[in-house]
């Protein structure tokens, strides 16, 4: 009897302990199993959940006395436990912990810096689902409602502290089992504006600046007729924030960055038992940016939202159960590169096409077609006829959208497939073929004979002309066939250090350019591997390898015909050249797909290829005038030999970086400085070394570096023959200042190509730049410039290329004393 009333009274006791602490986590109670703290008004409750089937647990907070478990906050949702029973959530060390299984590892901290552990703290939780862990006078030292998740309650400030440019975030989950952080948050920006992000980047949607007159974000006029919430935004020099409260606090109501990308707001129905989705932006699911993922197509009008293509399937068909699209879909079939003619391509008609297509240019759908084909990395590719742009995708296909048939924003898509995967043919065309088949069978013994006695004449030619194929793409041609192509090399369209180009016709009529190259000593065999390498290199923005001669010290390589030559011809042109003055639009797609063609050498190739000598000579121009970067191989063939090659160049030297004449091991980063020195070309449209009419040298980077670091008057750089044209201001500066910026005399100071497309494109923003050294010694000594007169370039195609070019010479000369000397 006294040992029933002993336990009888434990139990008492302990349970009248327990209830006290029931909002609290302290020294002498921990969280473990299914425990769980209540708040005092019993309006929230927190413990250990289980999500889904995964036998995975988290310690979360959620609303006691609704129906539905709502899950509003969770401490450790990048990393679960897997036995509530081993784990306990403490008091520890300054700090609130989160203790995982049987070896007590952590898991999730408040990660406070404490130096006083030996402080008497509480965790308790409030009224209104604020988590506070506070010492024993009182103070706060941490709080949940500093790090939500994906959920905004009443009274949760979503601030941006200036001081430090961090704003917090609202995060939506992966998917609707799994709390660990999603793809889609909102915060708070600069301009006082809301905006959601996808993957912390890209943004999609905003809220539009707070209007403190009306006391609403300008996107948000539903604001206006709110009878529920009582919203407060508040600014000053150090913080901005947002909040709000509810006039009613018998309601129930939540915004909650959702898992399909929209931030929306619910209000609890007790009637029906239910959340009620009050608001929602953005207002229709396919303008989630990527909500479907690679590949995936967003469709408003099915259901789910998200589809596959033809030839795709979903990537996680389990996650697309749970809603989370986000790894989008992948083929059925691998592509195999190697073989172009098992890849096809499927139309998708009436789609909103991806965003930032990795090449765009001014060419026809053939040509488009053609490109993406020959380009092993081409995944998609896009033509609009009424101007004839052509874009390709050579990375995730993202943000795909299936549009009405009415809607005029339709393209049609073409996804590179395995045949394999390509739709079949209808059963009409079929019989059609089978037909056409039995035809060609019945004179099936007749054009066996045909094709054997062709075989053998052709084998027989080709052996006695020398030529063959190398890989399936490359033709090895004969020197006697290019003799005759170029009639006798009597056309010569350019030259340069490493040979002289000339124009030509193959027997099918189409025009090729031949490039004879000089001072090339690889032994045969090498000769040709390096060349079958080259000529599996393919983009939009590099001149197409179609063959090659190599017979004895005979070395040739034959090119696609630009029909509108190199781009010095049409930038460096006197008044009585009848020529076209290429536009400031024109002049900014050739920079940018220049660029994109250099990023491809230099970060998508299987080796880094440094073309070593990027000048406008070198770029080439197709028919619609789209860029194409030359001699894009020449260094890899010239290979050791190339630094003796380069001294005997003419007109280049204007365009080296100072580490070319330094010494040093030359790197990407040399192309770099090549470009910019170009760049700076296409906006002036001259030379960058001139002499002027006083007999001073003008040496337009350094005006250039002027204008930027003091703020001058940008458009007094532009070609004076574009005045009254319309021109963006914006990319002009965008312009100028990266090729500012790929003058830097340091290496480490210059952009990559790959960021310097993304900078013309505008996804990445340019600071100004520093004035470069080189060029600062080079203005401070002007008077002692040697400028060099026109017998000093006997090479050069004319006298005002040579006088420019030698200009270029005597520029890089000066900057090499100047950098030594420094």
């Amino acid at each position: 009897m006294v040992s029933f009333f002993f336990t009888f009274f434990s139990l008492f006791f302990l349970c009248i302990h327990v209830s006290s602490a029931a909002d609290t986590i302290s020294s002498d109670f921990t969280l473990s199993g299914d425990q769980t703290l209540v708040s005092s008004n019993e309006t929230f409750e927190m413990g250990f959940f289980e999500t889904g089937t995964s036998s995975n647990f988290y310690i979360g907070m959620w609303y006691k006395q609704l129906s539905q478990r709502t899950v509003v906050w969770v401490a450790n949702r990048d990393k679960s436990v897997t036995d509530k029973n081993a784990s306990v959530l403490k008091i520890s060390d300054g700090n609130l912990v989160l203790l995982d299984g049987k070896n007590q590892t952590p898991v999730w901290s408040t990660g406070l810096n404490s130096t006083n552990t030996s402080s008497v703290l509480k965790a308790v939780l409030q009224d209104d689902g604020n988590l506070v862990l506070r010492d024993e006078s009182g103070s706060v030292l941490w709080q949940s409602f500093d790090h939500p998740g994906n959920t905004w309650l009443p009274g949760v400030k979503i601030r941006l502290d200036k001081r430090t440019g961090k704003s917090q975030r609202l995060t939506s989950w992966k998917n609707d089992d799994d709390p660990s952080p999603g793809l889609f948050s909102l915060e708070l920006d600069e301009s006082t504006a809301y905006k959601i992000l996808w993957n912390g980047t890209t943004q999609y949607w905003s809220s539009g600046p707070w209007n403190s007159q009306s006391r609403i974000f300008d996107s948000v006029p539903e604001m206006r007729l709110n009878y529920i919430y009582n919203f407060s935004f508040f600014t000053n020099a150090t913080e901005s924030y947002f909040t709000y409260t509810i006039y009613n606090h018998l309601n129930v109501s939540r915004f909650v960055m959702d898992v399909s990308g929209q931030i929306k707001q619910f209000n609890w129905l007790e009637a029906n038992n239910l959340w009620n989705q009050f608001w929602s932006q953005p207002r229709e699911q396919c303008q989630v940016y990527a909500y479907c993922g690679s590949f995936g197509i967003c469709n408003e009008k099915s259901q789910p939202f998200c589809q596959c293509p033809r030839g795709f399937r979903p990537d996680s068909q389990k996650d697309w159960d749970l809603k989370d699209y986000s790894a989008g879909c992948v083929r059925n079939t691998e592509l195999q590169c190697s073989r172009g003619d098992i890849n096809q391509f499927l139309p998708l008609s009436n789609v909103k096409l991806p965003d930032n297509p990795d090449v765009v240019v001014i060419t026809s759908l053939g040509n488009c077609a053609s490109a993406c084909q020959g380009n092993c990395s081409c995944k998609a590719y896009a033509h609009d006829q009424g101007s004839n742009r052509c874009s390709s995708w050579s990375k995730d296909v993202l943000n795909l959208q299936q549009l009405e048939e009415d809607n005029s924003e339709g393209n049609t898509l073409y996804l590179r497939l395995a045949a394999s995967d390509m739709p079949s043919e209808s059963s009409g065309k079929s019989n059609k073929l089978m037909i056409f088949g039995a035809v060609l069978g019945s004179l099936g013994a007749i054009a066996l004979v045909l094709l054997v006695v062709i075989l053998i004449l052709r084998y027989r030619r080709r052996k006695r002309m020398g030529r063959e194929k190398s890989d399936g793409t490359l033709s090895a041609f004969s020197y006697r066939e290019l003799q005759n192509a170029t009639k006798n090399f009597s056309e010569k369209l350019g030259g340069g250090g490493f040979g002289s180009v000339f124009k030509g016709a193959l027997q099918d009529s189409s025009d090729i350019a031949v490039k004879r190259l000089e001072g090339i000593s690889q032994g045969e065999k090498q000769f040709r591997t390096e060349v079958v390498t080259i000529g599996t290199i393919q983009h939009m923005n590099l001149v197409r390898l179609r063959g090659f001669c190599s017979e004895g010290n005979k070395k040739l390589l034959v090119y696609d015909y630009m029909p509108n030559g190199s781009l010095d011809s049409h930038l460096f042109i006197d008044q009585t050249e009848e020529k076209i003055v290429l536009g400031w639009k024109l002049r900014y797609q050739i920079a940018l797909g220049t660029a994109r063609g250099l990023a491809y050498l230099h970060d998508e190739c299987r080796d880094c290829i440094i073309h070593c000598d990027i000048k406008p000579e070198n770029i080439l121009l197709d028919s619609q005038f789209g860029p194409k970067v030359a001699d894009f191989g020449l260094a890899k063939l010239v290979g050791r030999d190339f630094s003796r090659v380069l001294t005997t160049m003419r007109g280049t030297r204007g365009y080296l970086a100072p580490e070319w004449i330094s010494g040093v091991a030359i790197t990407a980063k040399a192309d770099v400085y090549s470009y910019g020195m170009m760049l700076f070309e296409l906006v002036s449209g001259r030379r960058n070394t001139e002499q002027s009419e006083n007999g001073k040298v003008r040496f337009f980077p350094s005006l250039a570096a002027t204008v930027l670091t003091k703020d001058g008057d940008i458009r007094s750089l532009l070609d004076t023959r574009l005045d009254g044209e319309p021109v963006d201001v914006e990319e002009l500066t965008r312009a100028c200042k990266v090729a500012c910026w790929c003058i830097q005399d340091e290496e480490s100071h210059r952009p990559t190509m790959s960021q310097v497309v993304q900078i013309l494109e505008g996804v990445l923003e340019v600071n100004p730049p520093p004035f470069p050294r080189s060029i600062q010694a080079l203005v401070e000594n002007d008077g002692s410039v040697v400028f060099f007169t026109e017998s000093s370039s006997s090479s050069s195609h004319n006298s005002s290329q040579k006088q420019s070019h030698s200009s270029s010479s005597s520029s890089s000369k000066k900057t090499s004393t100047n950098n030594s000397s420094a």
